[in-house]
């Protein structure tokens, strides 16, 4: 078993949230491979799915940012799930908008939720950073992931959250370069490329 898990803040009043783009790849997740109900468990929201031929927990904690690595850790633990199988999507500051990379291991640029599920769990798991760029200075960042997407920007939130699970069955089967390459050139063609950077 796999386990796929998205960061965010848990509450309405951050479900728009920039940082919370890795709840919303999750519930796209669910909606498109038809994942049973979500339930509550391990210190978060949780649903089984199959993807490709593998079964994956999706999860979604709900500890709040800075504690994200609790609900990881009690869901791999319970399933015994290795940490080269857990794959986590997040915010990306150091990408533009629209765009997606994955790596495994690395350092937490300051992030939280990376920081937390390292401590919890160790460092070498997936990483699937989804870019929402920079408001330019350090001192705005803060206010600016805990901001909502505008209106305009959700067009794309919602093209590469539905890339994402479309081509998810690459990841599952750890054809990560692959993944990679077929959500860049989706994400192309619909108009999401360079031009959307200047």
């Amino acid at each position: 078993m796999l386990l796929f898990v998205g960061l965010g803040n848990p509450g309405a009043r951050y479900a728009g949230n920039r940082h919370n783009i890795g709840f919303m790849a999750m519930e796209e997740m669910a909606r498109v491979h038809k994942a049973a109900p979500w339930r509550r468990r391990f210190q978060g929201a949780v649903t089984e799915v199959t993807i490709g031929s593998e079964k994956v927990l999706l999860l979604v904690p709900e500890t709040f940012m800075n504690e994200s690595g609790r609900a990881v850790q009690e869901a791999a633990q319970f399933y015994k799930i290795a940490l080269k199988d857990i794959v986590v999507f997040h915010d990306e500051l150091d990408l533009p908008p629209a765009k997606m990379r994955i790596k495994l291991g690395g350092g937490n640029a300051g992030h939280n939720g990376l920081r937390s599920i390292s401590a919890h769990c160790g460092n070498d798991y997936r990483r699937v950073r989804l870019g929402i760029g920079h408001p330019g200075h350090k001192d705005a960042v803060h206010g600016f992931v805990l901001s909502d997407f505008s209106k305009g920007e959700r067009e794309w939130v919602s093209d590469l959250c539905r890339t994402i699970a479309d081509q998810a069955p690459l990841l599952a089967s750890g054809q990560d370069a692959t993944f990679q390459s077929k959500v860049h050139l989706a994400m192309d063609a619909r108009g999401w490329g360079e031009a959307k950077e200047k």
